[in-house]
């Protein structure tokens, strides 16, 4: 597999486990162009030998970071059982009593 290909992968990998730490889409795309900039910075190696150690060392800053319980779609087997973004419902505070 080409380091192209791998490096794509990588990318993906980072955008999806930061959504899963996200809980709201507006915080997340900061997250996301962070990541991409970070991707950017190293876009010009082209050195085989430093390009191993930075794919090897994202790899293990990803499988550090991964979520404990990842989100998943409500409707896939084992969904999450809430869906995400969704505003919190509001209650009213209990009415005041005079005893």
């Amino acid at each position: 597999m080409s380091s192209k290909v791998t490096v794509l992968r990588l990318y993906r990998r980072s955008l999806k486990l930061a959504l899963d730490w996200s809980v709201h889409r507006y915080l997340w795309r900061g997250q996301a162009l962070y990541l991409r900039g970070l991707f950017e910075a190293k876009r010009n190696v082209t050195e085989p030998r430093q390009m191993r150690d930075l794919i090897k060392e994202t790899e293990d800053l990803l499988e550090k970071w991964k979520h404990p319980d990842p989100y998943r779609p409500p409707t896939a087997p084992g969904g999450s059982k809430y869906e995400r973004n969704v505003p919190c419902h509001v209650t009213d505070p209990p009415p005041k009593m005079d005893l």
